[in-house]
């Protein structure tokens, strides 16, 4: 995707004059900046600064409405400018039935696999006097998550599933997936442009506890839109692995959840066999969207 060139004489606009990799990460560097101290700051000023079940639906509203006014219309505007339209850049299609039930289905194996990464990471012995303090951090960052994502009735769980599963999915794939990836892509080609994106995608959420699993997922989503040419695609795969965290707090599922070991603290059998399924329907879901997206030039820089 090329940049619009300025008739002889003309000085081009700045954000057209900015390198690929520049205009990404002062995309970036803004939509930080706007979004987590902005939209952050508002949103403690409305909670009196405390997250409560009495205020949790405020708390919602408020992150739900930040992430499409300082994120998804920065993201957009910023597009727009450098590029002069939004579909071709963003890659924004209709997108085929089956490569949505396989990027699906790719998704809740890769959820397993991340899942499993997550029991043997809690495992691992830590000194006391930092496993206190580690602990203390984690239990925070989890309780506010429960309390956005835990739904009571049917009707506060479509709420969540808006605000928390698809607001999300549609904002951060258009940054991240659509603005930062084709940028990068530019500059360094298709996989690497995904994957920095992808890591950049897990560093930017501020959870050191699951900065692996979002940056696997980061990856995955970018590999599906350079794969497909679609970032639909990658909004659908999103919106369902929000909805599937969801339902499982809706359900109550425990945090520890496998598929193999729904109902008990899971033994180290289980999270094996755990992740040796999950691995092969990933791979052999993964494979298999290679093989419908096959197009000229995308093996070679794959293999």
């Amino acid at each position: 995707m090329t940049v619009p060139v300025s008739p002889p004489g003309v000085r081009p606009p700045f954000l057209q004059r900015l390198s690929p990799v520049a205009f990404a990460l002062a995309a970036l560097l803004l939509i930080f900046f706007l979004y987590q101290l902005v939209g952050g700051v508002i949103t403690l000023v409305l909670a009196h600064g405390r997250f409560t079940p009495e205020n949790v639906d405020l708390v919602r509203w408020a992150t739900g409405i930040g992430e499409i006014a300082f994120i998804l219309l920065p993201t957009l505007w910023l597009t727009r400018k450098r590029y002069g339209t939004l579909r071709e850049p963003l890659r924004v299609h209709i997108p085929e039935v089956k490569e949505l039930a396989v990027t699906m289905v790719a998704v809740f194996a890769l959820q397993q696999i991340l899942q499993t990464y997550m029991v043997l990471q809690d495992s691992i012995p830590v000194p006391g006097g930092v496993q206190k303090i580690v602990n203390e951090m984690k239990d925070m960052m989890d309780e506010t998550y429960r309390l956005l994502a835990t739904a009571h009735t049917p009707a506060e769980f479509l709420s969540v599933v808006l605000i928390v599963a698809l607001i999300p999915a549609v904002s951060e794939e258009m940054l991240f997936r659509g603005l930062v990836q084709r940028s990068f892509e530019d500059a360094w080609g298709g996989i690497r442009g995904a994957v920095a994106a992808g890591v950049i995608f897990g560093a930017y959420h501020l959870n050191p506890f699951a900065i692996v699993p979002l940056v696997a997922l980061g990856v995955y989503f970018g590999f599906i839109v350079y794969r497909s040419g679609n970032i639909t695609v990658a909004v659908s795969a999103h919106f369902f692995n929000n909805f599937v965290a969801c339902a499982a707090a809706y359900l109550a599922l425990d945090e520890d959840f496998l598929v193999v070991a729904p109902s008990a603290r899971p033994t180290p059998t289980l999270v094996a066999l755990n992740f040796m399924c999950a691995s092969v329907v990933f791979l052999a879901a993964t494979l298999y969207f290679v093989h419908i997206t096959g197009h000229e030039g995308h093996e070679e820089d794959l293999f």
